[in-house]
C-alpha cells in the first residue's frame, strides 16, 4: 500500500461534538435510588439519578432558582431531587413541585429533563433535540449483555478531546510502538488493509498471516489450548458506530486452520469495546470492555484480561495526554495524515457531516 503525507487541519481548531447522539453517560451500576451522580457531558453539568422504580433520570445540574448544582441536593420521595440552596424540589420530568418559601408554583419553574435509555450494561443520554431521539439509533454492543460473552471492563478519565481516543482506535499499528511488549508487533505496520464505510459507520479489517502471536494473545491461545505452540493468523476488524463507539473484533488462531475464511475454531476471539463520550473540549469519558466467548465460567480469565487491557490502555492514556498537551502548546502546527489514517479520516467527515446538520460545524477540523 502507497504511503501518503497529506495536511488536514491546524491543531489550533478544536474537535466540537454532535448533540443529535447518543452518549454513555455512566455504567448502569453508578446510577441508583440513594445517591445523585454528577457527570458533564458534551460540555452539560448533569444531575444522574434513579427513581424508586429503577428509572434513570438525567437532568440539567443547574436549579431554576439560582442554578445551584442539583447533583449537591438529596432525592426525596420515590422520584423527586432537592435542591441544596432554597430546597425546590424536581420531579424526573425537571418539573418544580415544591417551594418551601411559597405555596404557588411558577409555571415556568423547571429544569432541563434528556431522553435517557438503558442498554448493553451502559446508562445512554440525549442531549439533542429530543424529538429525534430514537433507541434504533444506539450502537450495536450487544457482546456487552449476551450469554455467548464474557467479560469486564472499566472507565478512563482521558485527559483530551475525545476525537484523539477515536484517532488511536481506528488506527491500531500504534500498538508496534506504544504497546510492544504485550500486543505489538511489527507485522501491524506490514500488514494491509481494507476501509469501507456507511452512513453511520466505518470498518476497517486487517489480517497478519502465518505470524508469531505477540505475548498478550499467545496467553489467551494457552488459556483455551494448554501449550499452544506455533503460528496464529490474527486478526483485527474495527467497527465504529456513530458518534463515538468503536467495537473491535480481534484474535488470534492457529495458522491456516481457516480463521479467514470465517473457522475461528482453533482460536481465540474478543471484542474490545468502547465508547467514548466528551466531556469538555479537553477531557473524555472513555468507556471500555473486553469481552470474549471461550472459557465463559472462568472468573479468572474475566480479572486476568480486564487487567492486562487496563494496563495497554494505561499506556494509551499516557500517550493521549502528551499529545493534547502539545497539541495546547502548538495551536499554529498542522496534522498530516498517512495511509494508515484511512478509517480515522472517514469518521471525521460522519462527525463533519452531523455537525453541518446541525449547523455547528465551524469548530470541527476537515478531513
Amino acid at each position: 500500500m502507497t504511503v501518503s503525507a497529506t495536511k488536514t487541519t491546524s491543531t489550533a481548531k478544536l474537535f466540537s461534538y454532535p448533540l443529535n447522539a447518543w452518549f454513555a453517560v455512566g455504567w448502569d451500576y453508578e446510577l441508583t435510588a440513594k445517591g445523585i451522580l454528577a457527570r458533564t457531558i458534551a460540555g452539560r453539568p448533569l444531575a444522574l439519578y434513579r427513581t424508586a422504580d429503577g428509572r434513570p433520570v438525567a437532568l440539567a445540574d443547574a436549579c431554576w432558582h439560582r442554578l445551584a448544582p442539583l447533583s449537591q441536593g438529596k432525592l426525596v420521595g420515590r422520584d423527586e431531587i432537592q435542591c441544596p440552596y432554597h430546597g425546590l424540589r424536581y420531579n424526573a420530568a425537571g418539573r418544580c413541585t415544591s417551594m418551601p418559601a411559597q405555596e404557588t408554583l411558577n409555571p415556568s419553574a423547571t429544569v432541563p429533563s434528556f431522553p435517557v435509555i438503558e442498554r448493553y450494561r451502559y446508562v445512554w443520554v440525549w442531549l439533542g433535540d429530543p424529538t429525534k431521539a430514537d433507541p434504533g439509533l444506539l450502537p450495536d454492543m450487544h457482546q456487552m449483555d449476551s450469554p455467548e460473552w464474557a467479560g469486564d471492563g472499566e472507565t478512563i478519565h482521558a485527559p483530551c478531546n475525545y476525537q484523539l481516543v477515536l484517532d488511536n482506535l481506528m488506527d491500531l499499528t500504534h500498538e508496534e510502538f506504544v504497546h510492544s511488549s504485550s500486543i505489538g508487533q511489527e507485522e501491524l505496520s506490514e500488514s494491509e488493509f481494507e476501509v469501507t464505510h456507511g452512513e453511520t459507520s466505518v470498518t476497517v479489517t486487517r489480517w497478519m498471516r502465518n505470524i508469531d502471536a505477540p505475548p498478550f494473545w499467545l496467553k489467551n491461545m494457552r488459556d483455551k489450548f494448554p501449550g499452544f505452540e506455533g503460528k496464529v493468523d490474527r486478526w483485527q476488524i474495527i467497527h465504529y458506530y456513530f458518534p463515538s463507539t468503536i467495537c473491535i473484533d480481534v484474535g488470534v488462531a492457529e495458522a491456516g486452520t481457516g480463521a479467514p475464511e470465517g473457522d475461528r475454531s482453533r482460536g481465540v476471539n474478543g471484542y474490545v469495546m468502547n465508547t467514548i463520550t466528551p466531556e469538555t473540549d479537553r477531557s473524555s469519558h472513555y468507556f471500555w470492555a473486553f469481552m470474549r466467548n471461550y472459557r465463559l465460567e472462568s472468573q479468572l480469565i474475566t480479572t486476568q484480561l480486564r487487567n492486562g487491557v487496563h494496563g495497554v490502555f494505561g499506556e494509551d492514556e499516557a500517550m493521549l495526554q502528551s499529545q493534547q498537551t502539545a497539541i495546547d502548546a502548538n495551536p499554529d502546527y498542522e496534522f498530516y495524515n498517512l495511509n494508515i489514517d484511512m478509517g480515522g479520516l472517514w469518521v471525521r467527515r460522519l462527525l463533519e457531516r452531523a455537525l453541518e446538520a446541525e449547523g455547528r460545524l465551524a469548530t470541527l477540523p476537515s478531513a
